[in-house]
């Protein structure tokens, strides 16, 4: 019960630390803002209404936001197939547009993990707590 108790804590510190972190503007950012190689969980909002539209988690940011969200094809680019694909937001029919929705308006945050099996849990966490909008399938 102490080891559940003190995970308890551990996450509510991650949460805070989230919460707390700096928050990057896609129309702002250019490659080298970020470390390359950087493990991370990270999600990206939408900064008009503050809604959670994805949690991901990745061994290198810098190649996961630029090669899959923002220069993806369909195929790789999760969060831009997800907008496309939302009846909701009629305004967002192709690729194009869904990658300039994310430059327009959206930002990201994350937190720094090395370890895969933490990234992983708290990906699941972060996802929960932010309530995401868009989440991939169970296969």
């Amino acid at each position: 019960m102490d080891d559940y108790r003190e995970r308890i804590k551990i996450a509510q510190n991650l949460a805070e630390q989230f919460i707390n972190g700096k928050k990057y503007m896609f129309s702002e950012l250019v490659p080298s803002d970020l470390k390359d190689k950087l493990a991370v969980v990270y999600a990206i909002f939408d900064k008009e209404d503050g809604l959670c539209l994805y949690v991901g988690r990745t061994k290198n940011l810098r190649q996961r936001l630029y090669n899959n969200h923002l220069m993806g094809p369909k195929s790789n680019a999760r969060l831009k197939k997800y907008l496309t694909e939302d009846e909701t937001r009629p305004d967002i029919p192709t690729m194009k547009e869904a990658k300039q929705f994310l430059k327009d308006r959206c930002y990201f945050q994350y937190l720094p993990v090395s370890d895969i099996h933490e990234r992983g849990q708290i990906e699941g966490l972060l996802s929960y707590l932010l309530n995401v909008q868009y989440i991939h399938e169970e296969h």
